[in-house]
């Protein structure tokens, strides 16, 4: 178990994100949880999943999930955004909503950044 590393309940779908790891078990539901790994590719979906780094005019970045944005419907949609600089000593967390567009604007740029989504149909998705 490391740093912001994301666990999900195979049950009750309880998603966790590790902030000081220690030497125990997460465990919800009287199971040990899953830990989560981020797809980086696409598999021949309609949707798009890979969040995108986009420069905006005034010289700010934006993440925009999918070349084509991904749809936000009630029953499929980007739960989350979340950028993680390289030192992992820096997060950016947007919740989002169905009907919302799936973008976050970058308060603060920090070097190197991954950016991870979770799609509520598809899981987890990142990129550098």
């Amino acid at each position: 178990m490391e740093k912001l590393d994301l666990y999900k309940c195979d049950i009750c779908g309880n998603v966790v994100e590790v902030i000081l790891n220690g030497n125990g078990e997460l465990v919800c539901c009287g199971q040990p949880m899953t830990k989560m790994e981020a797809q980086n590719q696409e598999e021949a979906m309609m949707e798009k999943h890979i969040p995108i780094f986009v420069s905006l005019e005034d010289g700010s970045q934006e993440i925009r999930v999918g070349e084509v944005l991904h749809p936000m419907l009630p029953e499929h949609y980007i739960m989350f955004i979340e950028t993680i600089s390289q030192d992992k000593n820096h997060v950016q967390l947007q919740f989002l909503h169905p009907n919302q567009e799936p973008k976050m604007i970058l308060k603060e740029k920090f070097g190197d950044t991954i950016a991870r989504e979770y799609c509520s149909i598809h899981g987890l998705w990142q990129s550098k």
